[in-house]
């Protein structure tokens, strides 16, 4: 990294710490709660005084509704430099309480044995002390509480298959993904390792709620006990390589693979690594090494850092103030405006065309690939749609997004499985996300795999897999029919096998050809949680092939377009910000984000209103067709063969492409997909789509009742709940 640069990154933090101290009153900077500097056990006495100083009731709500749609732990701002600070969303208090009521409900549930839960985290600002204060309040209350050696951050994925393998009750990681760097949460994982669904959530909300009302109603207050930092219940006592090292060579990391790899090195395959400051700089290379294959990765921004060494962070004029400001994009790579601020296109100068980049996230759970590749190859790029940077007249760096990197590396998979004489052994399936790409179906169909489409999210895809299995265990010769979130019944034959499991935004999965069993004797299809290092080890196999094969990426894609005839080759996403992340200030955040929640939802109701009025046929697709028609006057709809409730969003499917419009379950964002054989029209459809405003015209009051839109959500919530619960 130069050294332009590397100032620019401090300036960038300077700013961004400039702006919370600046944010943050005197009154709040004295001290925290629960003073975690103290190693004694001791006593936080909750009260009334302090439950409406702190305004914890309203706290509590804001923390309710995130709750009940999260997709991936209940995220949030922090006040990074006082994380005490009750005016955030995620603060000390909060995750007190939080880590309070899930103890309370586990010890209602568990009463005959003892509890063990697994409490860690990655990278992110306090996540010491987060992890510090949950474990000691959980040991407090009896809980078993296990961590990582020496207290280390360690990847979600790691945490999610040690807690099914060894039977644990739970966990809690301290993560926000691929969030900015001023965003934090816990997410709960519950005793399969699986991220918990709205109604465990909601179960542990209660509880806080009821600890509140206590605090306020008795004179005496509410006693929050914290153990000792040494207590007995806290142990540090793994890290669980040698146990995922073991599941990986029962698939993807088997001999064939790992030797073409090795193959491949010895010939001068290098792949740089590029962790973004997350836990995978120091949780993958024991693994690799484990498998002698970890002298083909260079690292990049191998050194933990929550600031992410800079990725997502800029300055960008302020459309309310006119003024320059620091602003943060996240770091999530499959954007484009993130991957410019990665500073690529000059670290990347020296190297060779074919040159392959790994990109994850700080949790480690998702998985972006990028080539260096001759800069002819740019006009094949921009039809596709693939970003790309030049990088020298010669040379650009293309960033594949997921749509393209995971259809490749599942038919690299496919391949090897059938090139090993196993492939045949069982029925083979996949699960994908409502707004994955259609070429992932339509290469499913050319293979013969079944697909089961979910809602976003891994835990929809883990809970399918938990359909699959109930269904396997109860008898293996039985074919396995489940219904997808398109209302559809999907047959996957007998005892069959996954063979990939993702979603757009970059998490997946493959399966074992063995079921997967606990020490406790449960068994399982997969792991229950999206894996970065999984992804990295299987793509690693695949650059290798075309290494030692002499060919790019792009010209893999375009191979394996052709051998499926696939036409759905074209994918867009787009995001509508309604706020800045970035502010320091708490309640313009609450403010402007309140704001953006408001305009976000009046857009998701239309269509949503759509979805479920032609599931419950008050209206007709003919007149689904009309209402658009009339409020988009220079699209055309008549091709317009449904539009789908696909679990809390709105899925429109046309004869050539699709567009899915949905709210984020997290932010006040709003989230647009669309793919398909027609490039200009997917893009097109999808800006405008996503766009409007949520006016409701006349001829939609003319077919939908005023009654029906008013109870959208709660009609979301009831159908979204038949579907999940339909086989599980």
């Amino acid at each position: 990294m130069s050294k332009s640069r590397l100032e620019y990154i401090k300036d960038l933090k300077q700013d961004f710490f400039k702006g919370v101290e600046e944010a943050t009153p005197a009154e709040i900077k004295k001290a925290p709660f629960f003073d975690l500097k103290n190693p004694n056990p001791f006593e936080f006495v909750l009260t009334k005084d302090i439950v409406e100083k702190f305004q914890l009731e309203r706290w509590l709500l804001e923390y309710e509704k995130e709750a009940k749609v999260s997709t991936g732990g209940i995220r949030g701002p922090q006040n990074v430099l006082y994380y005490w600070d009750t005016r955030f969303p995620i603060n000390q208090m909060g995750v007190a309480l939080a880590t309070l009521g899930k103890a309370l409900v586990l010890k209602e549930q568990i009463k005959e044995r003892e509890i063990n839960k697994i409490v860690s985290g990655e990278v992110r600002y306090n996540t010491a002390e987060y992890v510090e204060l949950i474990s000691r309040i959980a040991a407090a209350q009896g809980i078993n509480v296990h961590m990582p050696y020496g207290r280390k951050p360690t990847t979600v994925w790691l945490t999610s298959l040690l807690i099914f393998m060894l039977d644990y009750d739970g966990g809690e990681y301290v993560t926000s993904s691929h969030a900015v760097s001023s965003k934090t949460a816990t997410k709960d994982l519950e005793n399969q390792g699986s991220q918990f669904l709205p109604e465990m959530s909601l179960a542990f909300v209660e509880k806080i709620r009821q600890i509140l009302q206590y605090a306020k109603t008795h004179k005496s207050g509410y006693v929050i006990k914290v153990s000792a930092r040494n207590d007995s219940r806290i142990k540090e006592d793994f890290d669980g390589y040698d146990m995922y090292v073991d599941y990986l060579k029962k698939g993807i990391a088997n001999k064939t693979n790992l030797d073409l790899i090795k193959s491949a090195e010895k010939k001068g395959l290098k792949i740089i690594f590029d962790t973004v400051g997350g836990c995978m700089g120091a949780n993958m290379p024991p693994i690799l090494k484990s498998f002698g294959i970890d002298k083909v990765y260079q690292w990049r921004n191998k050194e933990e850092d929550p600031f992410f060494h800079g990725v997502g962070k800029t300055r960008r004029k302020s459309i309310k103030t006119g003024k320059i400001e620091y602003f943060d994009l996240s770091c999530d790579s499959t954007l484009p405006e993130v991957v410019k601020t990665m500073g690529y296109a000059e670290d990347l100068k020296d190297c060779d065309i074919g040159q392959l980049v790994l990109m994850t996230d700080p949790d480690g759970d998702r998985l972006v690939i990028g080539q260096i590749e001759p800069s002819a190859k740019a006009k094949l790029l921009d039809d596709l749609g693939i970003y790309y940077e030049r990088i020298v007249d010669e040379k650009i760096f293309s960033v594949y997004h997921p749509t393209y990197s995971f259809l490749m590396t599942m038919d690299f998979h496919a391949r090897q499985l059938k090139a090993a004489g196993i492939w045949e052994n069982h029925s083979r399936f996949m699960i994908n996300t409502a707004p994955s790409s259609r070429s992932w179906d339509e290469w499913a169909k050319a293979q013969g795999i079944k697909v089961i489409t979910t809602p976003v999210g891994f835990k929809e895809i883990a809970t399918v897999m938990k359909k699959v299995e109930k269904k396997i265990i109860a008898d293996s010769n039985r074919n396995v029919v489940l219904t997808n979130i398109f209302g559809n019944e999907i047959n996957l034959g007998k005892d069959p096998r996954l063979v990939f499991a993702g979603e757009e935004s970059g998490g997946m999965i493959t399966g074992p050809e063995e079921l997967l069993i606990s020490k406790g004797g449960r068994k399982a299809l997969a792991m229950r949680e999206k894996s970065a290092g999984e992804a990295a080890i299987i793509t690693t196999a695949l650059a290798a092939d075309l290494f030692l094969n002499k060919k790019s990426l792009s010209d893999y894609l375009l191979e394996i377009f052709e051998k499926n005839a696939i036409s759905s080759r074209y994918y867009f996403r787009d995001d509508i910000i309604y706020y800045n992340e970035s502010e320091p200030d708490p309640e313009k955040i609450r403010q402007e984000k309140k704001a953006g929640e408001l305009l976000r939802d009046k857009t998701d109701m239309f269509y949503l209103g759509l979805a479920l009025s032609l599931k419950e046929k008050i209206i007709t697709i003919k007149q689904v067709q009309e209402i658009l028609g009339r409020t988009f006057c220079n699209l055309d709809f008549s091709d317009l063969e449904n539009i789908y409730f696909v679990g809390e969003s709105s899925h429109l499917k046309f004869k050539t492409i699709f567009v899915q419009i949905r709210r984020s379950g997290t932010d006040a964002k709003m989230r647009g997909y669309s793919g398909g054989s027609d490039k200009d029209r997917a893009k097109d459809y999808l800006q405008i789509l996503l766009h409007y405003d949520g006016n409701l015209p006349d001829v939609y009051r003319k077919y939908i009742p005023e009654e029906f839109s008013q109870r959208i959500y709660d009609k979301v919530e009831k159908n979204y709940k038949e579907y999940l619960y339909k086989d599980l």
